[in-house]
């Protein structure tokens, strides 16, 4: 009943794994079939059992009686009685052996496929989500969701479902044959697996709890030891070592009283199980052997029972394991389902490709951060004619990032519209406009890989034009001959975020990314920033060469970055100040002019 009942109360959350079950039905079926089959096999050997011992005693009884001849007659058959009967025993035990397998190479490997087919279906849609999604949710808990809580799922639809066909099938089977063979002995030897599976079902609920507990700490633990580690410059400069290790101590102090009171549980349901089983088999056998006394049963019947009460045995203590499987797949599951039921709120309609003819126009754009009363970006009107250098000048906080986000359509504008040859970009193919664009972002993210597979991310080149095109956008992002001085070239594993680079070559490998792309539109957010200015104008000047019919766009709080622009917005708090070319805009004698001045005079007084 407790596994009817766990099972129907988390049926809500996993249905959503009924097109994978049947999807795989056909494992599924033959699983089902097979483990009626292995258990089949078991029941005979008990039948056999049986047999054998009153044929032994039956032949046993008349050679004590028999003489001379008639002994060795006996001695004989009784040899080769017990022969036959240990070769059918041994050649079922082989059959079942078999059919176990099978079981588990159609079910469990049905769950491993159910696993893979899952983790890939919420990878998927996790990639199909935007920014906002990403901003909201702890990326620790998008990894224990495609992990741990995957995990969980597979044992549903791998263990649990096999256990609750092999307890159905034991039941019925070993039953039916139990209560046609002796229906007073059937019931009292049965009477103690209900308390069994019901302790079992309590202590294996306290268990998961525990492990639970003890998983979150291990987490904690984890994370702090991470910390710890990637910070140990910081806690080397300031001698914080000892206080590190002090709450380090702590953490691990937390994990092992968990962990000990964990084993208090394991060592109370071992003990219990095999009392209840035992006292099964005590049963058994006194009950057993008043029914001989009685005539009603034979001493094959008990070694039959006690047989029977071992098959049963496993099934039943499997139930409360089974029920709580269930349990944590479906709660597993309903956090899976959270996710997979977020749509994303940028949307890709289904719009032929396309090609930007004449201008980008930021048409009253107005965005305002979740949480935030003030806009990031307010009424921002403007045009970027196709071809130019269009820059884009600001403080901190004045909204650049913001407006570079919005025209990567990595979150859409609250109020106006970016228009694409006077079409609103909300309407146009996401991935085909992502594909003319090369980004380089202020945040540079570098995979744990080569450097040569970092700056071709994202493209599909042969093996023999790659590193042709990776070394020339090397060059164009003066990155070429730092990449000479690494003893592995363009082989150099780059690090987790790329940490054995400095913050100007990290940032050079995400200006080489983009280059390679060759893409039509090309953004720089704020990426020259920690580079040097003799750098940053070799840079500037290769930009000057390839940028010929692409549409370039510079987000920078430098004037030394995007003084040679076509045009120059300068914005302050999300609202633009002034634009126009660097010369219109030194007239004017405004922001611009102010920011340029206090530039230059840092410059002498540094120089």
């Amino acid at each position: 009943m407790c596994l009817l009942f766990t099972y129907f109360a988390g049926l809500k959350a996993l249905k959503h794994l009924n097109k994978y079950l049947f999807a795989y039905k056909t494992r599924l079926i033959l699983g089902i079939l097979f483990v009626a089959a292995s258990n089949l096999f078991a029941i005979f050997p008990a039948q056999m059992a049986r047999e054998s011992i009153d044929l032994i005693k039956s032949i046993l009884d008349k050679y004590t009686k028999a003489i001379g001849s008639d002994r060795e007659l006996l001695k004989t058959e009784l040899m080769d009685s017990v022969f036959y009967f240990f070769m059918l025993i041994t050649a079922f035990a082989v059959i079942r052996g078999i059919f176990m397998y099978l079981m588990r190479q159609t079910i469990i490997v049905m769950s491993r496929h159910i696993e893979y087919d899952l983790k890939n279906e919420i990878f998927h849609h996790y990639q199909n989500l935007d920014q906002g999604f990403y901003r909201n949710n702890r990326i620790g808990d998008l990894m224990a969701r495609i992990s741990e809580d995957v995990s969980r799922v597979r044992m549903y639809v791998g263990p649990a479902i096999m256990y609750a066909i092999n307890l159905v099938v034991t039941i019925i089977l070993v039953l039916t044959v139990m209560f046609s063979v002796n229906v007073r002995l059937t019931w009292l030897v049965i009477l103690p697996l209900p308390l069994l599976s019901f302790a079992i079902y309590k202590i294996n609920n306290l268990i998961n709890t525990r492990s639970d507990a003890i998983q979150n700490q291990l987490s904690s633990l984890t994370s702090f030891v991470q910390e710890a580690f990637s910070g140990i410059r910081v806690v080397k400069a300031f001698a914080a070592e000892a206080p590190n290790q002090e709450s380090f101590e702590k953490e691990t102090e937390i994990y092992r009283e968990k962990q000990m009171s964990l084993a208090k549980v394991d060592a109370f349901f071992f003990p219990l199980m095999v009392f209840l089983t035992g006292l099964s088999l005590v049963i058994t056998i006194y009950i057993g052997g008043l029914e001989v006394i009685a005539g009603r049963a034979t001493l094959g019947n008990i070694a039959e029972f006690v047989l029977y009460v071992y098959m049963l045995t496993w099934p039943v203590t499997s139930l409360g394991y089974t029920s709580s499987l269930i349990q944590r797949a479906a709660a597993s599951q309903a956090r899976i389902n959270e996710f997979l039921e977020t749509k994303a709120t940028i949307t890709e309609p289904n719009e032929f490709y396309w090609d930007l003819k004449e201008s980008i126009v930021f048409d009253g754009v107005t965005y305002t951060y979740p949480g935030k009363t003030i806009p990031a970006l307010d009424a921002l009107q403007f045009t970027i004619p196709k071809g130019s250098t269009f820059a884009i000048l600001g403080n901190t906080g004045s909204g650049k990032t913001t407006l570079v986000q919005l025209l990567l359509r990595i979150m859409d504008p609250q109020g106006g519209a970016i228009l694409m040859d006077g079409v609103d970009l909300r309407e146009r193919n996401l991935k085909h406009w992502k594909s003319k664009i090369g980004y380089v972002p202020q945040d540079v993210f570098l995979f744990s890989d080569t450097l040569e597979n970092n700056i071709a991310f994202g493209l599909n080149l042969s093996a023999d034009g790659l590193s042709e095109k990776t070394i020339e956008a090397a060059k164009m992002a003066s990155l070429h001959e730092n990449i000479l001085t690494f003893s592995e070239g363009y082989q150099t594993r780059v690090g987790e975020r790329g940490i054995t680079l400095s913050g100007g070559q990290k940032q050079r490998v995400a200006i080489a990314r983009a280059f390679i792309k060759n893409p039509e539109v090309l953004v720089l957010d704020d990426c020259l920033s920690a580079l040097d200015t003799k750098t940053e104008a070799h840079i500037l000047e290769n930009l000057s060469k390839i940028k010929e019919g692409k549409t370039t766009i510079i987000v920078s709080h430098r004037v030394s970055s995007v003084k040679d622009a076509d045009k120059i917005l300068v914005l302050d708090l999300g609202k633009m100040l002034e634009i126009g070319t660097h010369q219109e805009l030194m007239k004017l004698n405004g922001s611009y002019s102010d920011i340029y001045n206090k530039q230059l005079l840092e410059e002498q007084e540094e120089g």
